[in-house]
């Protein structure tokens, strides 16, 4: 640790008024050594007594927090976390809503449809049989607003997450890199993550379950949607969940300390999801000699990566 904070205080030369200044000495100061901080500061001037220089202490150590978060939550990836929540909650909401108007309209309405498209007729459509009915027509104007927020932060999704992850993104596609960062809470935190946790992000009812004796551990979490592991067949899924959780392990590292664009990731992946995948035959499903065929995760369904 480097020794920045100066002979005579933490505060040596800063005016007690200046918050900014403050706030940096104590943000970019150091010292390997304690010493009597409030005597150095009213020796110096800074502060006329004790009492006051713990005032200042204290404005000037919120500041500096306050700084450092509003810094962090400017990152590129935090700005992908807020998107991929929001669109989520957009999402949500839109289809829970446009369950409760498909039940509203459907008592005036013989013809009334489901889901987010039929919203989207109503509000747009001038549908005879809801004429009559204005907080319906309202109701679905607000449901399709919602739909058509979610769709757009989609598209910033998309948009954003290959700038902010490269090499997450091109394995696992912008959405579910997001998804990852987001569950994570930022690229370094997932950058940090060992494969195995990177496996089971998203079932973490599931593990915890599992660590009360109440399940099976889970082999994978939200993983699970990437064709890699949904592709491949039940017996063999834990395999194809190490490996690629492996792989990501290893690209959310490169995407935060370097951001160098790695191809051979993807290559390395898919030779590897083809060796798991290939293992489905009529001798792995027992056509000969009656074993069942299940893959080597027996035991290891919560292990790491696929080296």
């Amino acid at each position: 640790m480097n020794d920045s904070a100066p002979d005579d205080g933490w505060f040596s030369g800063v005016d007690a008024s200046d918050l900014e200044s403050a706030a940096a000495a104590v943000r970019d100061g150091s010292s390997e050594v304690s010493r009597d901080w409030p005597a150095l500061a009213v020796e110096s001037g800074f502060a006329e007594d004790h009492e006051s220089y713990y005032d200042a202490l204290k404005e000037a150590t919120t500041a500096a927090a306050r700084s450092a978060i509003e810094s962090r939550e400017r990152a590129d990836d935090r700005q992908l976390v807020h998107a991929i929540r929001a669109m989520d909650d957009c999402e949500r909401t839109a289809n829970e809503l446009a369950e409760r108007l498909a039940e509203w309209a459907g008592t005036v309405d013989p013809d009334a449809g489901t889901g987010l498209e039929y919203a989207r007729e109503l509000a747009s459509e001038d549908r005879e049989a809801v004429a009559g009915e204005p907080a319906i027509r309202s109701l679905a104007e607000r449901v399709a607003d919602l739909g058509d927020e979610a769709d757009d932060l989609r598209e910033f999704v998309e948009r954003r997450a290959p700038t902010v992850a490269p090499n997450l993104s091109a394995l696992a596609g912008p959405i579910l890199a997001a998804r990852l960062v987001s569950l994570a809470g930022g690229l370094e935190s997932l950058a940090k993550k060992p494969s195995g946790t990177i496996q089971v992000l998203g079932a973490e009812d599931a593990l915890f379950a599992h660590l009360r004796g109440h399940a099976p551990s889970p082999k994978h979490g939200i993983i699970y949607v990437h064709d890699a592991v949904r592709g491949t067949h039940p017996d063999h899924r834990g395999s194809a969940a190490r490996a690629l959780a492996g792989k990501l392990a290893i690209a959310a590292r490169v995407d935060h300390y370097s951001g160098e664009r790695k191809p051979e990731l993807e290559a390395e992946l898919a030779e590897r999801i083809e060796t798991i995948q290939a293992r489905t035959s009529d001798a792995d499903l027992g056509n000969d000699d009656g074993e069942t065929g299940a893959d080597d995760d027996r035991g290891q369904e919560n292990g790491g990566g696929d080296e």
